[in-house]
């Protein structure tokens, strides 16, 4: 029996491992295939000697570097389930992931050391390692005391391969299982749709405690033998600075806003290039119209969530419809259905998403009853996505269920509103919210981003009064000079709501 997941890794190594490049950094830093190899048998000779068994959660809040890519991957090699915590968190909120997750290893950065130390002994993890961004501290130092020969521990496809925590958006985050094969299929089916070949290049400068930093962009380029330009964040003038060396570039919104106020964005520019995607936040029409006027390329939209990887992509061959997000990948089942009876909805009807595969998570850790409130009878995950497929097939995220706003009995979705609000001149973004009202339940709330010469709320209310049904229509317009998000660029809705809770009082 094989390690499911690092026998694709295996199988796709370049028959020169030492003579392609895997990971290449800003500051001349390159590691080959064969240095990968090296070093993760090294790290996971280092975890097996820190008591890691197979099953153990290892822990890691690091700096993205390649030394945590390297330490994924040990992971996985010693058999272990790999829990990658967003930098940002605080010690509070680690205290939270720790206790629950019971790793028996954390690795922080050293500069975090002493806060978080004492928050991992509470919770009961045996031991407390570092790494930084320079890829130096006692985790690579363990490492480097220990040879680079290393045999795989058996892991089925079944078998545990992360633990990815949920933005947690609404209530306490909870812990999605993925196995092996989860990811292992799904890199597969993105280097087919996407058409990765070990000539790629891909500019990596999303966060690495991701599902899409990590898996979609790490894995594919895995899976494909391709190789990354690996930035520690997003950079505008050093993505486009790279562009010539570069054929890829997976990003989110900001990543596509940031670059269109580059000068030097243009088709030129861009010419060595053949994709461009984009995910876990919505891309306006508007971003992709002015991306493909700049560079002549159309940004490839897709969907997916933390407990699903990837599950639909619009065409790489074939039209990229703005505003939706394609059709569902390859062994990827969808449907679309009634929140409440669970029946299919007609084409082009709003209803609940629903997808299951190979794609889709075990479930949720510690968690059987939310597990099993969240799949149906026959298998497949409640998203908790609103949606439509239009009469081509593609597919169009309408909001999160969560996100629906029923004011007066009737049913408002966010994006609607927000599409027209967007379109107005003068408007940067918006996010629309429902908040507690007396009369209405809910009363629909924009907060919108304008720029200087923006219009005031008398000027949008008089905007949507002839394009939306009155229900439809905001009872209040707030402005921001911006609107809260998470690590991915996700607006972060309830905080908004948090925050003017009380408009509508009295």
């Amino acid at each position: 029996m094989t390690n499911h997941f690092f026998a694709l890794v295996r199988e796709t190594l370049p028959a020169d491992p030492s003579a392609r490049i895997l990971i290449e950094t800003p500051d001349g830093r390159r590691c080959t295939y064969a240095d990968m190899l090296a070093r993760t048998g090294a790290y996971a000779n280092a975890l097996t000697a820190a008591g890691v068994k197979p099953g153990d959660r290892v822990a890691a809040q690091v700096e993205k570097s390649a030394e945590i890519v390297f330490l994924y991957l040990a992971a996985l090699r010693a058999g272990a389930v790999f829990l990658p915590l967003n930098t940002a968190y605080t010690a509070g909120e680690v205290a939270y992931f720790l206790d629950d997750a019971e790793p028996a290893l954390f690795v922080c950065d050293p500069a975090k050391r002493e806060a978080l130390a004492p928050v991992a002994e509470k919770a009961g993890t045996c031991g407390v390692l570092t790494l930084d961004a320079a890829g130096h501290g006692t985790m690579a130092e363990a490492a480097d005391a220990h040879g680079t020969d290393f045999a795989d521990v058996a892991r089925t496809p079944d078998d545990l391969a992360a633990i990815l925590y949920t933005s947690g958006t609404t209530g306490r985050s909870k812990g999605a299982m993925l196995s092996h094969d989860n990811l292992a299929s799904n890199a597969r089916t993105l280097v087919d749709a996407w058409r990765f070949t070990p000539d790629d290049v891909l500019i990596h400068a999303l966060p690495v405690f991701h599902t899409h930093g990590l898996f979609v962009a790490v894995n594919t380029v895995l899976a494909s033998g391709a190789s990354m330009l690996f930035l520690p964040k997003l950079d505008a003038g050093l993505i486009l600075r790279l562009m010539p060396r570069a054929s890829a570039m997976m990003g989110v919104p900001t990543f596509y806003t940031r670059l269109l106020k580059e000068a030097g964005l243009t088709e030129a520019a861009t010419a060595r290039m053949r994709l461009f995607t984009s995910g876990s936040a919505p891309l306006l029409p508007e971003t992709h119209a002015a991306w493909r006027a700049r560079t002549g390329h159309a940004i490839l939209e897709r969907y997916g969530m933390t407990e699903t990887n990837m599950s639909t992509s619009n065409p790489y061959a074939g039209e990229r419809v703005a505003g939706t997000v394609g059709f569902p990948l390859p062994d990827v089942a969808l449907r679309v259905v009634d929140p409440d009876t669970g029946a299919a909805v007609a084409p082009e009807a709003v209803g609940m998403i629903e997808v299951k595969g190979p794609n889709v998570f075990k479930g949720y850790w510690r968690l059987p009853e939310k597990t099993a409130a969240e799949f149906r009878p026959d298998g497949f995950f409640v998203t908790g996505d609103l949606g439509k497929v239009d009469a081509r097939g593609y597919l169009h995220i309408v909001g999160r269920g969560k996100d629906l706003i029923i004011t007066g009995g009737f049913n408002v979705y966010p994006k609607e509103v927000e599409a027209e609000i967007d379109a107005m001149p003068g408007v940067v973004e918006s996010a629309v919210i429902g908040l507690p009202h007396a009369d209405f339940g809910e009363g629909v709330t924009a907060v919108v981003v304008g720029s200087d010469d923006g219009p005031d709320e008398a000027g949008v209310l008089a905007y949507l009064a002839g394009r939306l049904a009155r229900f439809k229509c905001p009872k209040r317009v707030l402005f921001a000079d911006d609107l809260p998000r998470n690590a991915m660029g996700k607006v972060q809705k309830n905080v908004l709501r948090e925050t003017h809770a009380a408009l509508y009082r009295g």
